[in-house]
């Protein structure tokens, strides 16, 4: 299926590895130009080489810490015109009321949640002066089920896929889509370093760590293509009507 994205020109945060570097590689198969941002310059230096050694697309890489408003402010108007944004950058921490500080909740809260927002507030009036766009927020399942021992996460996501529905509901006047895609576990190189340590603590070998996800649907966490493929798919034409929706891929947990 040809996606009809030939052409455009996206952003995308947290774009040197998981979710963000699979998007990416999605993107440009489908010749989107890219603008990746990250804060580490090696990883993001070996993910611009890597797309640019399987597809012949313009790559601009940029260096940023998305939890200052600064940087934020950097990014966007360095970021020129674009037609997609993804924000996929931030991880909160795990814990429960008592164990997660306050100093972690808000270091954590200004990178994935106010770093969304923040940059939706640059970019979407750029984007909707253009004549349009689409914004794709990578949030996760915790924001639908709220687990008490992530409690931080729970709490920031159930936030970003209320902010994902009410700015989507403003959005078709501006000739804008805003949508989300709320993953479950995914084979990031994050979670499987976790995995790994809870292997080495309950079995005696890290290297045992898929024994642990036998549980999770089809007996394996998703893959980042999977969720990268989702992005294209819904920053497309092709999915031209679907607005303020978030979608669950988590096998069907």
């Amino acid at each position: 299926m040809d996606l009809r994205l030939a052409g455009k020109r996206a952003l995308i945060t947290g774009g040197s590895k998981g979710i963000g570097r699979a998007a990416a590689f999605s993107l440009a198969a489908e010749g989107v130009d890219l603008v990746l941002v990250a804060r580490n310059p090696t990883t993001l230096t070996d993910a611009v080489d890597a797309i640019r050694g399987q597809h012949q697309v313009f790559i601009e890489a940029l260096t940023a810490d998305l939890s200052r408003q600064d940087e934020v402010e950097r990014i966007a108007a360095a970021a020129g015109e674009i037609d997609i944004l993804v924000n996929n950058a931030g991880a909160i921490p795990p814990g429960s009321l008592t164990t997660v500080d306050n100093e972690t909740w808000r270091r954590a809260w200004d990178l994935k949640v106010f770093g969304f927002i923040s940059l939706c507030r640059a970019l979407y009036p750029v984007m909707a002066a253009r004549g349009g766009g689409v914004i794709v927020n990578i949030i996760g399942a915790a924001g639908e089920r709220f687990p008490p021992e992530y409690i931080a996460g729970a709490a920031g996501n159930a936030a970003l896929m209320g902010f994902t529905k009410a700015l989507g509901r403003g959005a078709p006047k501006d000739g804008m889509r805003v949508v989300a895609i709320s993953p479950g576990p995914v084979a990031t190189d994050r979670m499987i370093m976790l995995q790994r340590e809870r292997a080495q603590a309950t079995l005696g070998d890290p290297e045992r760590w898929p024994e642990l996800t036998k549980s999770m649907a089809y007996g394996r966490p998703a893959a980042p293509e999977e969720i990268g493929d989702a992005v294209a798919f819904l920053a497309s034409p092709r999915s031209a009507y679907t607005n303020g929706a978030i979608l669950t891929i988590d096998g069907g947990l």
